[in-house]
């Protein structure tokens, strides 16, 4: 028999949700297949299965948040018949005194797993038991605990862990909040008597009532990719200065060239040429020549990238997630263009690894490609700017008096103003747009 465990999908990483079983119990499963699928504060991903053989039991359910190292599945190697569903255990032959909890706090367990019966013995009093003590809020806490807390202000010393070791949960704070959300609110004093005016003559034409029993609303719980997404939006909004510069680009050069090689890109090399890779090379020149914007804030201190990795946005059915690409500033347009489309295929199949979506020095978002023309995005932390990619459109414009028509795309700069000044993010701006517009580099 095989533990199937809930793995570490990274260094901050202590928890993460079982979102879907891919296999149910009795189903044959070959090693690395895909047995289910895990959210965590980083990445959205499949596991894959540590051993063949049947799928004899499912101890966690979809939609449960547990602890890193916790035993969600068992794997019969020998290929037999799968155990039936978990059954509460059998009522003891005989009166006995209490038992402990069969589930220990914020810890997941199987009826099967706790079934190990011990010989009868003399009966023996059972010792008290210790007393529960308040969670420490300065063990260990997940990074999703955290922005909750500080979200919702909640005081964590009034919140009691029923993870492992008292650590404070998810569903702890869920708990909480919906607790304070319920506590009773005294009615509000009723109003003073007044004379009732006369009724209004009648309309000509009344709306009509909605029928009975239809709802007014839908109520859907946000999935877990989307309730990550949020917090890192309004974290991020917290966290640093916003402020956005945009750029005209005329990519007449760059739509030239493209038109030139799409067609034997596509031959060659099995996949489209689009303009994003163009952008990604241009912006490694602006990275290599203003530093400071591939940098990190940390406190008072600032982190100086001398790797560049590019993070790119990349749309899900349910939510976006950025996986990077690492030293973009080694690899050429057809590099860019291939690395783009396998972490983006990857990323929209769930199998991107957990360290491709960390370690981004500088992101880019491409919202041109849904026909977006400017946008402002928001940054990426702990970065310090991210770059916005509008659609490129033949545009008529003025050229030495003349009116011509040109390709023009707009590029929206977002940066922290505790580090980047507008002097700055203008001319890293402006060198991007200066090595698009003058593109002499070969694609092919």
């Amino acid at each position: 028999m095989t533990d199937v465990v809930m793995p570490q999908m990274g260094e901050s990483i202590v928890e993460g949700t079982l979102t879907k079983w891919l296999k149910k119990p009795g189903d044959r499963v070959e090693r690395d297949e895909p047995l289910f699928e895990i959210s965590t504060d980083k990445v959205d991903t499949e596991i894959p299965s540590p051993a063949a053989g049947t799928l004899s039991e499912v101890l966690v359910e979809e939609g449960k948040t547990v602890g890193i190292a916790t035993v969600v599945a068992r794997i019969d190697e020998a290929g037999g018949p799968a155990a039936a569903a978990p059954a509460q255990p059998a009522a003891p032959a005989q009166p006995a005194a209490p038992a402990q909890p069969a589930e220990s706090a914020g810890q997941d367990s199987s009826p099967a797993a706790d079934v190990q019966a011990t010989p009868p013995s003399a009966p023996s009093t059972p010792p008290p038991p210790a007393a529960e003590e308040p969670a420490d809020p300065t063990g260990p806490l997940s990074p999703l605990v955290r922005r909750m807390a500080r979200e919702y202000s909640i005081d964590l010393t009034k919140v009691k862990g029923t993870g492992a070791g008292g650590r404070i949960t998810k569903q702890d704070l869920e708990g909480h909040i919906a607790r304070q959300q319920e506590a009773p609110v005294p009615p509000p004093p009723p109003p003073p008597a007044v004379e009732a005016p006369p009724p209004p003559a009648p309309a000509a034409q009344m709306p009509p009532l909605p029928a009975a029993g239809q709802a007014k609303a839908r109520i859907e719980p946000m999935s877990t990719m989307r309730i990550r997404i949020a917090e890192h939006m309004l974290a991020s909004r917290r966290t640093s200065a916003h402020v956005t510069t945009i750029h005209k680009v005329d990519m007449t050069k760059v739509a030239r060239m493209r038109d030139r090689h799409k067609a034997g890109f596509q031959s060659n090399y099995g996949m489209s040429l689009t303009y994003l890779p163009f952008v990604v090379r241009a912006t490694v020149v602006g990275l290599r020549t203003y530093p400071l914007l591939n940098a990190a804030i940390e406190g008072n201190n600032i982190i100086h990238h001398n790797e560049v990795n590019i993070g790119i946005a990349v749309a899900l059915e349910n939510g976006l997630i950025v996986p990077v690409i690492r030293q973009a500033d080694e690899k050429n347009v057809l590099g860019l263009q291939r690395s783009i489309v396998d972490l983006a295929t990857r990323a929209r199949s769930r199998q991107l690894k957990p360290d491709e979506v960390q370690g981004g020095t500088f992101s880019i978002t491409n919202f041109g490609g849904f026909g977006s023309v400017i946008a402002t995005p928001i940054i990426n932390q702990p970065q310090v700017a991210i770059l916005g990619v509008g659609a490129v459109e033949k545009t008529p414009v003025v050229i030495d008096d003349a009116i011509a028509i040109r390709s023009i795309m707009y590029l929206s700069l977002s940066f922290d103003h505790r580090l980047i000044d507008g002097a700055l993010a203008d001319q890293f701006t402006a060198k991007v747009k200066q090595v698009l517009e003058n593109w002499s580099e070969e694609v092919l």
